[in-house]
């Protein structure tokens, strides 16, 4: 049975999982203990974040990696379009969901959850940020157009690459527009049973996330800003907030691999 390190508040972990529930594929979900990690998990995963996938002989980590694989791997029921073109728009559509749209509201969260600042400089990031979240709604819609999913047809990869988000947005009240075709495809997409298996999953983890703030302000679980996180934060006036939490390793950048010498 293939095993899944898992955390249900991921929006990435939550894509993989609803590839491997609409394939039909049994496994098993494990958490991991990302401030702790165990070396089992960091043999799956040497960049100590979630997902990772182990599938017999295979392990693989990032999540557009895996579902890929899961996608040729498992064939027998296929989210992906089927022309070059269809398949190369959801990849534009998960590149830029992953790294922008994730961004914002990793950043966002910093604010909301975490207390990175306050006053001037909180309002003035958070303003960035519903700007900046508007902008991408617009794009999402012309993405969208008059498709009834993102796949097409039939919900497919490319739904899966925006519901995580859309949901995040939805919970901040940043959701689309009452009334427009994006509007409309939520209302369809959040009630995919395979996403609500993930809506579950999340319920059982937030009070652990509740706990992490914790963690992260004692330097045991500090945050990663890596490479779209960070470009987000400095563009957005957020210099002096990222330098004092690395300098007080709350904050944490990219890693090199981990692996056994």
């Amino acid at each position: 049975m293939i095993t899944l390190y898992d955390n249900a508040m991921s929006p990435f972990a939550q894509k993989v999982k609803m590839v491997l529930h609409e394939k039909g594929i049994a496994f098993k979900r494990v958490t991991p203990d990302l401030a702790s990690p165990e070396k089992d998990f960091l043999d799956v995963s040497p960049l100590r974040e979630v997902p990772a996938l182990v599938d017999g002989d295979v392990s693989l980590f990032e999540s557009t990696i895996i579902t890929e694989y899961l996608e040729e791997q498992y064939p027998q029921i296929a989210l992906m379009p089927r022309t070059p073109v269809d398949r190369a728009r959801v990849r534009l559509l998960q590149s830029i969901c992953d790294s922008q749209l994730e961004a914002i509201i990793f950043g966002m969260t910093e604010f909301i959850a975490f207390k990175r600042a306050d006053g001037d400089v909180a309002a003035s990031m958070l303003g960035k940020a519903k700007a900046d979240i508007k902008h991408l709604l617009g794009w999402l819609e012309s993405q969208l157009g008059t498709r009834a999913f993102f796949n097409g047809d039939a919900f497919g990869m490319g739904d899966i690459a925006v519901l995580p988000y859309m949901s995040t947005l939805a919970l901040y009240k940043l959701g689309p527009a009452e009334g427009s075709s994006l509007d409309h495809w939520f209302k369809k997409a959040k009630a995919q049973p395979s996403f609500q298996r993930c809506i579950e999953d999340s319920k059982t983890e937030v009070g652990a996330f509740k706990e992490s703030v914790a963690r992260v302000y004692s330097g045991l679980w500090p945050r990663q800003y890596r490479n779209h996180r960070l470009d987000w934060f400095l563009r957005s006036g957020g210099f002096d907030i990222v330098a004092d939490g690395y300098a007080k390793s709350t904050i944490r950048f990219s890693q090199l691999p981990f692996y056994t010498h």
